[in-house]
């Protein structure tokens, strides 16, 4: 078996791979070539933190694995380490024999940026200059840096419940040269796209928040009872998502299928936008949102690939197992 550890994959994985390998698999997944496993998530009752599994089988690509993490919200206070941390395994498809350990930290971050990313790719209005931020941590500096790479933003806009850390994501607009302005959420109205990443129970962007032709990428929600934006949004808004099941059931259209403002068959997955079956945004009024709940195949596919990398650089470490 092969091990890449987590300080290595910053030489091995770059944003265009993420993008690539993400889009990739959402595609397949919509061909019916690749499947995620249920999610297996919970709140441990130690540090507070949300345990869990996800995985898959992409028989394109043949990868086979989990990953395996969660979010530690007392880490960087206590420890000065993240707050997410995880591992990605991957098995022999063939044997079930296990094929590579891979760091999941910093692959959890780009491909989690990677899905919003392509959300803008394919649904954001063409002319969209101005990007909303709400939220500020670590993981929004990788979502600010992919967004700005799918549009010619001229301004960021930002807000966070803790705004002292709003510099976070004024440094990345500056290292782009795009302006940056931090605003109250009403101020979102502005905001050609915005993307939301926070790991919130309760909503912070209300549907008044948001203007007519907006594209809406929601990337903190990823278990039972989280939520980001008002359900009455995703009523008004076209929803598409990397996943319907896990959306209805640990994404934001949890709530809204719960208060029954939407229904399960008005949810797309953006896998079939990408494969040309599905016209995406229809109009310049038209409101997009991506549930971007997070699937295992995301974590496969960067994984698959950053070991592909490793072992022809000769960075991988073989051990018998």
């Amino acid at each position: 078996m092969f091990i890449v550890p987590e300080r290595d994959i910053a030489n091995l994985m770059t944003r265009e791979a993420a993008f690539d390998a993400v889009e990739k698999v959402f595609a397949a997944m919509a061909a019916k070539d690749a499947y995620n496993f249920p999610v297996i998530r919970e709140a441990i009752g130690h540090e507070d933190a949300l345990y869990g599994f996800k995985g898959g089988f992409d028989r394109a690509g043949l990868t086979l694995g989990l990953k395996a993490g969660g979010y530690w919200p007392n880490n960087l206070e206590k420890r000065g380490l993240i707050n997410h941390q995880s591992t990605v395994f991957l098995f022999d498809p063939d044997t079930g024999m296990v094929k590579a350990m891979v760091g999941g930290n910093l692959l959890t971050a780009l491909r989690t940026a990677a899905a919003s990313s392509v959300s803008i790719k394919h649904l954001a209005p063409r002319d969209a200059k101005v990007m909303g931020m709400i939220g500020a941590g670590h993981q929004a500096t990788f979502q600010l840096r992919a967004a700005l790479e799918q549009r010619n933003f001229e301004k960021v806009i930002g807000w966070n419940y803790h705004p002292e850390m709003l510099p976070n994501i004024e440094k990345v607009a500056d290292e782009a040269g795009v302006a940056f302005e931090p605003v109250e959420l009403d101020g979102m109205a502005e905001a050609d796209v915005i993307i939301s990443i926070t790991s919130a129970f309760s909503p912070s962007l209300m549907d008044a928040h948001v203007s007519a032709g907006t594209h809406i990428a929601c990337m903190g929600t990823d278990t039972k009872g989280k939520q980001e934006v008002e359900a009455a949004l995703l009523a008004r808004a076209t929803v598409f998502t990397d996943e319907v099941a896990q959306s209805v059931s640990i994404g934001e259209a949890q709530h809204a299928i719960a208060d029954g403002l939407i229904n399960e068959s008005d949810i797309v997955q953006i896998g079939v936008v990408i494969n040309g079956a599905h016209p995406g945004r229809s109009s310049e009024e038209e409101i997009t949102l991506f549930d971007g709940t997070g699937v295992g195949l995301q974590d496969l596919a960067v994984a698959s690939s950053v070991v592909d990398l490793a072992i022809e650089q000769g960075i991988a470490i073989e051990v018998d197992f």
